[in-house]
């Protein structure tokens, strides 16, 4: 029996890595993120009886919603998430947008995700150990007015 012949790297469809990544807040590429979470998404479901039909219940799809925030982490690199948090803190929210892409192994861009309007609402600092050697990470917690089309 002939074995199957193995597919070259054009034929394959091996999943997207997930450290490849880029994130644009207002436009502008702020590099050395480690982490993004929160990238999700969901459609409530509306539920409801029909009158003389007893087998089931109707659901159908109503609004969308966004049940977590948005979380950066990366190595603190300079002051610019928590001069954008302290404004918010002074009471000027500065709402931007921002832009999560993901990257393919040649760094081509594969899809995105854009935030519209979102604002810090919770800065996290490092922790600071004087016993370990590693990078210093800070995390901003962003809310958004939703995704863009």
């Amino acid at each position: 029996m002939a074995r199957p012949r193995a597919k070259t790297p054009a034929e394959r469809h091996d999943p997207y890595l997930s450290f490849q990544f880029i994130v644009k807040v207002g436009g502008q590429e702020i590099a050395g993120f480690s982490e993004v979470s929160g990238l999700e998404f969901e459609i409530e479901v509306e539920q409801f009886r029909e009158g003389g039909l007893l087998q089931y219940e109707r659901q159908l799809a109503g609004p969308a919603k966004f049940p977590s925030r948005i979380v950066l982490k990366r190595g603190i690199t300079g002051t610019v998430l928590w001069s954008w948090h302290q404004k918010v803190m002074q009471g000027r929210v500065e709402r931007k947008d921002v832009v999560i892409e993901l990257r393919d192994s040649s760094n081509k861009k594969v899809q995105s995700w854009s935030f519209q309007k979102a604002a810090p609402v919770k800065w996290v600092g490092p922790q600071l150990r004087a016993a370990n050697s590693e990078v210093a990470v800070e995390a901003l917690e962003l809310v958004h007015k939703g995704l863009a089309p």
